[in-house]
């Protein structure tokens, strides 16, 4: 039996870990794992707060039946349809076949797409309330953070936001579940590595959804992966709010490709020469063994970066070019970018990456460093140049 986890009198927590999915979505490396977090309120009306993905159901099974102790279920809210939280809804519906399930309009399109359900809806509109008796809930649609569907739902009472997948990140629950009971540092990276991947394309949908829970009185963050924020929710209300306006830290990263470490040396080159400028915040990152969900994720942090490629067929290095395409596909704003690289009988990759760069409309701060096979003396001035042009432009914010 596991232990019943009250986050409030009358609220539970049912959420499960999972060690075993390799990658998040078939695409986000999940070293420490992901839960599926979901919540029981019980009243005189109960109800089920999202459900978790089916492979985890028998575990979530056990625990509902556990905190209900020979109750029924009212309700099942769904506040996000992605099937890591709405793979148990059918499950669910066999055990408590008079249950009703709350959603809005969208949720009901994708509940019959997905898995054919018509029957016991509940359909919501943007600001209504169900009263359980002690609790109440009241409903907040929120599209596209991240899915059409997606809304939030606060229970007036207790001042609790159940946020879908928003304020939510990686890693397992490893015995704590709240922020105060967790190495925050780790959860908050994870966290970020999550929102820049999953729900960064989206950051003007993020303020809009903001705006419209911000005057909520909240006392708990309680959102379907990561800790539940009790101590300090204002905290993870206000990193939301920082990375959905694109904003940043001072630093640079550092992305290269390379085949025979000529294009590294530059690139380990120009870092040393931003720490000549006072930079401290550098990240050297090899695009060929690191996974561009980590790259994007320092990438969302700080101000600088710096792309640099060998040319192959003619083109960017194919690792180099899958971030760029993944960070062009997330939107990014409030960057600035350097370049350099390095080519044999011809060139092509810093051709194309500056090609990218005007695409996008990113800003570069000084012109592109190019050399054949490896770096001379004369082109050592000009990454010195390029890092110097950098500094000084992170340094004006």
């Amino acid at each position: 039996m596991d232990t019943i986890l009250k986050i409030t009198d009358g609220i539970y927590y049912v959420g499960v870990n999972d060690r075993d999915t390799h990658l998040f979505e078939n695409m986000w490396p999940l070293p420490k794992g992901v839960t599926y977090n979901s919540y029981i309120i019980k009243d005189e009306k109960n109800v089920l707060i999202d459900t978790v993905k089916i492979s985890k159901v028998n575990a979530f099974i056990e625990k509902i039946y556990d905190i209900l102790d020979g109750g029924k279920l009212d309700y099942l809210v769904i506040n996000h349809m992605e099937p890591d939280h709405s793979g148990a809804i059918e499950t669910i519906m066999h055990e408590f076949p008079e249950m009703k399930i709350v959603g809005n309009k969208k949720t009901f399109e994708f509940l019959k797409a997905l898995y054919d359900i018509e029957d016991n809806l509940y359909e919501i509109k943007d600001g209504d309330e169900i009263d359980l008796g002690k609790h109440k809930l009241k409903f907040f649609l929120t599209p596209m953070v991240h899915w059409p569907e997606t809304m939030m739902t606060y229970e007036i009472t207790d001042k609790i936001i159940f946020t879908g997948d928003a304020f939510g990140g990686f890693g397992s629950l490893d015995g704590g579940v709240f922020d105060d009971e967790v190495d925050i540092e780790y959860y908050e990276n994870e966290i970020r590595r999550y929102y820049s991947n999953i729900v960064g394309k989206f950051g003007p949908m993020v303020q809009r959804a903001m705006k419209k829970v911000g005057g909520l009185d909240i006392e708990i963050v309680a959102p379907t992966h990561g800790p539940v924020w009790r101590s300090n929710p204002g905290r993870i209300l206000e990193l939301y709010d920082k990375w959905s306006k694109y904003e940043t830290e001072e630093g640079v990263v550092i992305v290269y490709g390379t085949m025979y470490g000529n294009t590294e040396k530059m690139a380990d080159y120009i870092a040393r020469c931003l720490a000549d400028e006072g930079i401290k915040n550098i990240r050297v990152m090899n695009s060929s063994n690191t996974h561009e969900s980590y790259i994007i994720n320092e990438i969302w942090r700080f101000k600088g970066v710096i792309l640099g490629t060998n040319t192959y067929n003619n083109d960017i290095f194919p690792p180099m070019e899958k971030v760029i395409i993944n960070l062009a596909h997330k939107g990014i704003k409030n960057r600035v970018f350097g370049v350099f690289g390095t080519y044999g009988w011809s060139g092509g990759g810093v051709k194309g990456i500056v090609e990218y760069i005007n695409k996008n409309k990113w800003e570069m701060v000084a012109d592109p460093v190019e050399v054949q096979f490896s770096a001379k003396e004369e082109s050592y001035e000009k990454l010195r140049e390029l890092a110097k042009a950098m500094a000084k432009r992170i340094k004006e914010n």
